[in-house]
């Protein structure tokens, strides 16, 4: 082969090369364009499930929320957005982001108490929703209320027969058992309103702080650290110990109650400086709770008598519906017609 033979077969090699060198490159830039565009649909369908600032372990809390296949009779409320209910410490300063909680102060909000929230929060063992999960996906639930009108109703079996039972504040179930059942699974409280008493004490309760101010979660921080009680920040005298221990206890995310009050009952966001600020009764944001993570609500307790001021406002214990009527701090009256739009729509099933 001569000089010239040996350039022509040189360059025809070198040419072969470059060819194949080119359609590996378009093949590369192909492969990278799809991952890129890949990329951009799970990312804008992760920032459509409202799950793009979460961590993982927030995802798979929110998981827990959405077991059942079958959508709620209330799923309109919640505007396909059901919010885990609890705080945890690794991530409620994100969560807060997430929901615009670091927007708003207390008591719907943890703007300028992240610290105080962190502090309490640090003192828990846990922000699981369940213990130990009963496996019943669709779980039908009911929120047991303080009123007057569970006496002599005899509906204690019908409460204990349900996957999960709420109730609130100091309302006992010791010999009342007939009227109110046995079984609480959870059961919403103030530092004014939680038992302190032994006696009272359910090792298979979930107790969930409603956090109103800041010195409800420094009266938390300091009660579980065995430090001493300020008393003087409280409407009146808080417990000075806890009965439940600290795998049992939760803290609400403030979110629930703001949805409760401004979306639900339609609350001013902002009041006059004389001006009494409006907020949910515990009992509503305990519906609001369940909406969470029931498939079907049951209310007990829940109806009132306006028209005598003189009839029992709670199952137990002597207060009168006079007390409720000159409650400043709450509206009765758009409560009640909230829970009649629930009733008129079958969102829940009244049984008082």
């Amino acid at each position: 082969m001569d000089h010239w033979q040996r350039v022509v077969v040189r360059r025809n090699k070198e040419l072969r090369i470059f060819t194949l060198n080119s359609v590996m490159k378009r093949f590369l830039l192909v492969i990278i364009l799809v991952a890129v565009l890949m990329y951009a649909v799970l990312h804008t369908n992760v920032w459509k499930t409202n799950d793009y600032w979460l961590s993982y372990r927030t995802m798979e809390r929110k998981n827990v929320l959405n077991t059942c296949l079958r959508k709620p009779a209330f799923a309109s409320l919640l505007n396909a957005d059901k919010i885990y209910p609890f705080l945890c410490s690794n991530d409620f300063l994100k969560v807060a982001a997430f929901h615009g909680s670091d927007k708003f102060e207390l008591p719907y909000g943890i703007k300028r108490a992240e610290s105080n929230f962190h502090l309490a929060l640090s003192r828990l063992e846990s922000c699981e929703l369940f213990h130990k999960d009963d496996g019943e996906p669709c779980k039908k639930c009911i929120v047991v209320g303080n009123g007057g009108v569970l006496r002599n109703k005899t509906l204690g079996e019908k409460i204990n027969s349900y996957h999960v039972v709420i109730r609130m504040n100091n309302g006992p179930i010791i010999g009342y058992e007939d009227d109110v059942g046995r079984k609480t699974d959870f059961r919403l409280f103030y530092p004014e309103s939680v038992f302190s008493d032994p006696i009272h004490y359910d090792p298979n309760t979930t107790v969930v702080l409603v956090v109103f101010k800041p010195h409800d979660l420094k009266w938390l921080w300091s009660l579980l650290g065995g430090q001493k009680i300020n008393a003087k920040s409280f409407w009146k005298k808080p417990a000075l110990n806890m009965i439940y221990k600290t795998n049992q206890i939760r803290i609400l995310d403030p979110s629930i109650i703001r949805k409760t009050a401004h979306e639900w009952l339609h609350f001013p966001t902002r009041y006059f400086k004389k001006e009494k600020p409006k907020h949910p009764t515990t009992g509503l944001i305990a519906i609001s709770l369940a909406f969470h993570f029931c498939h079907e609500v049951h209310l007990a307790g829940f109806k009132y008598d306006f028209t005598d001021r003189n009839s029992s406002l709670h199952y137990y214990g002597n207060e009168t519906m006079s007390l409720m009527i000159e409650n400043e701090y709450h509206n009765i009256s758009a409560e009640q017609r909230f829970l009649k739009m629930l009733r008129d729509k079958n969102f829940v099933v009244n049984l008082t």
